[in-house]
């Protein structure tokens, strides 16, 4: 089992930024590939971004040139930096784990809210 624990949600204004942190434990994360995804009100969970064990990156259209994805096998921690957030970017933000080999292993953290009002 693999536990993940988002954390650095919150409330800020259009044009700022924000970093979510996800921290996983009880697996070998080196053996993951790991992302965040998004649930807008009234919309679908969909991809954010994702981060391959070589650190290749892959991000959704709405937030390229705009969030960062990286990791650190070292402590087992996904991050999101997010800048230039828009009203559009408020979401719950969930961090994501899949096994490279076996991708039926797939985990979710609970979510973390983060809303841009002025």
């Amino acid at each position: 089992q693999v536990q993940l624990v988002e954390s650095g949600g919150g409330l800020v204004q259009p044009g700022g930024s924000l970093r979510l942190s996800c921290v996983a434990s009880g697996r070998v994360m080196s053996m993951y590939r790991m992302g965040w995804y998004r649930q807008r009100p009234g919309h679908e969970r969909e991809l954010v971004a994702t981060v391959a064990v070589s650190g290749q990156t892959n991000y959704g259209d709405s937030v390229k040139d705009r969030f960062v994805i990286s990791r650190n096998n070292g402590n087992d921690t996904v991050s999101l930096q997010m800048n230039s957030l828009e009203p559009e970017d408020t979401a719950d933000y969930y961090c994501n784990a899949v096994h490279v080999v076996f991708g039926s292993e797939v985990y979710w953290g609970k979510g973390t809210q983060v809303i841009v009002a002025s």
